[in-house]
């Protein structure tokens, strides 16, 4: 891909290894052996021969990602080759246009992780302004609310968009050395002949619906590396597949891992409404007592609100669309007087892990770890991942370090991350997010024994109810839900939604949301389901259409696709299967 390689080229740094000093080209194709390469801590950074069509990108350690987990993985790399007098070459892949266009989040944010990484952050002009100011709790009921003890401690926390975030610390990473990549999607996994990995490839860019190629064709590209650390986020593709090929679930803590979808909304409101760090979270209404969730309301900024509403994916009626449960929820007397008079600034939706301890995989695999939210080291009670993330890079740098440095193995990753505070963090907090199988009020009733009895030491561990996609219940044990109309007030329909997420993708390529049978919508989905996914998916990617001959069929409008992952999640037969689209395709964040 020529753009990615004159893009390297222009700024990748002489290497130590005279070898690679010496290209007088270095778009030309180079065949280079891995391990005559440099020594074990010497930078290893150049281009090697075509494989298959594809040049070759060779670095030290490439990360895919550019969210929280892998910026701190490629920074704290970056500070052990200076505290060692090291040169490690460092690559970021980033599929979204830019880094930051692909991350959404609450945030509240607790700096914990981001003190230990970069503890001058607030001189360094990190965007992390906006300090906590007063923290409610609300049990929501149609036309009232009721107040709860608040048990998210969130003093010294900060409502900050990660987006921003995000952004700041790729100058920081950049800075450093580390080379980001926006625009490219890592679509495959790489291995050697001993099945270790050994990098990614990027996807073909100008591939035609048909598949034919178009004039704008370029083959992806393949970015190799002595280690690969995984930083995908949330129900990642490639994460994916290494966890379920190299069975890490089972060799960690054993249980599925669960989820649920966030949909949030950025609003700008009147002066005489906003309340700079202002922090509510509500439980209840809209909701059922059966179905797990929430809303968060923040007050950042320039008047600026962050409002969400969080839906655990194990529910279980069919007919339930989460998008209008959202907008629902802003009709609510509590949250609608705030919002009238103000704007949508941008709306977006993104799936995130709730299995918490019970689910943490085995994140080391040949040639490689997993970190972050792919992961999976969500807190479910205090809503926050971010700073868990952060310092699973971390740790995970320091033992990419050792590795390259030391030729200590991967798995001191592991050992590092039982004894952080972490993996004590996660412990104490394993309980809240199961005890809610049994309801809304008896897993409040747990969770506050949890809290305030047993402190995180209940000498149990309780175990998640069914997977998300077999918790679905046919449609004819549930009443179609009928959902009111948006006002274009407060509430919206979809394709007004959709366009304040920025999101874009090149319509002629092949659809990147693909269906392992094709008739399983209209034999299985259809009939027995009402088919879900056309409510479970924020963007309304999937719609049934009435074909006079064969009846409604499945149309998949995959250029709406916010990237969410709930298809991936929710499809009652596993049946979805999302996979990258061209590089830069996507919504593109700026505020969330």
């Amino acid at each position: 891909m020529h753009r990615f390689l004159s893009t390297f080229a222009s700024r990748a740094k002489p290497c130590r290894n005279s070898f690679f000093s010496s290209i007088p080209n270095p778009s030309s194709s180079i065949l280079c052996g891995f391990s005559s390469l440099c020594t074990p801590i010497k930078g290893w950074r150049g281009f090697s021969g075509e494989s298959g069509g594809r040049e070759s990108l060779l670095y030290d350690v490439v990360i895919v990602g550019a969210g929280p987990a892998g910026l701190s993985a490629a920074i704290r790399l970056k500070q052990l080759c200076r505290e060692r007098s090291a040169d490690l070459s460092v690559c970021v892949l980033e599929k979204g246009s830019e880094v930051g266009a692909h991350i959404i989040s609450g945030n509240v944010f607790e700096p914990r992780a981001l003190d230990e990484l970069i503890p001058n952050w607030k001189d360094e002009g990190a965007p992390v302004e906006v300090r906590v100011s007063s923290d409610r709790f609300l049990l929501l009921m149609k036309d009232r609310a009721l107040p709860l003890p608040s048990p998210f401690d969130n003093k010294g926390n900060y409502v900050i968009s990660l987006s921003q975030l995000v952004r700041w610390m790729a100058s920081k990473a950049e800075e450093m050395g580390v080379e980001i990549y926006p625009g490219f999607a890592a679509c495959e996994i790489l291995y050697d002949k001993d099945q270790k990995v050994v990098g990614v490839a990027t996807n073909d860019m100008g591939v035609a619906k048909d598949g034919s190629k178009r004039e704008t064709f370029q083959p992806g590209v393949e970015v190799k590396g002595r280690v690969t650390l995984l930083a995908e986020g949330c129900r990642g593709s490639l994460s994916e597949k290494i966890i379920r090929d190299h069975k890490l679930r089972d060799k960690g803590q054993g249980q599925h891992q669960t989820y649920a979808i966030g949909i949030k909304e950025v609003w700008e409101i009147e002066e005489g409404k906003h309340k700079p760090g202002s922090v509510l979270h509500t439980v209840g209404w809209p909701l059922d007592n059966n179905t797990y969730g929430g809303s968060f309301l923040y007050h950042m900024k320039d008047r600026q609100i962050a409002l969400g509403l969080v839906v655990a994916l194990d529910y279980h009626n069919p007919y339930l669309s989460p998008f209008d449960e959202f907008q629902k929820l802003k009709h609510h007397p509590s949250i609608k007087s705030l919002l009238e008079g103000g704007n949508v600034l941008e709306y977006g939706a993104r799936t995130l892990n709730e299995g918490g301890f019970q689910s943490i995989p085995f994140p080391v695999f040949p040639g490689g770890a997993v970190i972050g939210c792919s992961a999976g080291y969500l807190n479910v009670p205090k809503i926050k991942g971010s700073h868990t993330a952060m310092k699973s890079g971390m740790l995970a740098a320091e033992a990419t370090f050792r590795k390259l440095a030391e030729g200590v193995p991967m798995e001191s990753y592991w050992d590092s991350l039982k004894k952080s505070w972490v993996w004590e963090e996660l412990h104490k907090a394993r309980n809240y997010r199961p005890a809610f199988k049994f309801g809304l009020l008896p897993g409040l009733a747990i969770s506050a024994l949890e809290r305030y009895i047993f402190r995180g030491r209940l000498p149990l561990t309780l175990k998640h109810g069914k997977p998300d996609h077999e918790a679905t219940e046919f449609a004819g044990l549930h009443d179609p839900i009928q959902y009111p109309k948006p006002d274009g007030i407060v509430s919206f329909d979809v394709p007004t939604s959709l366009y304040r997420s920025n999101t874009n993708h090149e319509h002629d390529q092949p659809a990147h949301l693909c269906l392992r049978d094709p008739a399983i919508p209209e034999l299985v989905n259809l009939p027995l389901y009402a088919g879900p996914e056309s409510r479970y998916c924020p963007a309304r990617v999937y719609e049934y259409v009435s074909d006079e001959k064969h009846g409604p069929k499945l149309q998949i409008n995959a250029q709406n696709c916010l990237h969410c992952k709930a298809c991936d999640i929710k499809d009652p037969k596993q049946n979805i299967e999302w996979t990258v689209p061209e590089g830069g395709g996507g919504p593109g964040y700026t505020v969330m």
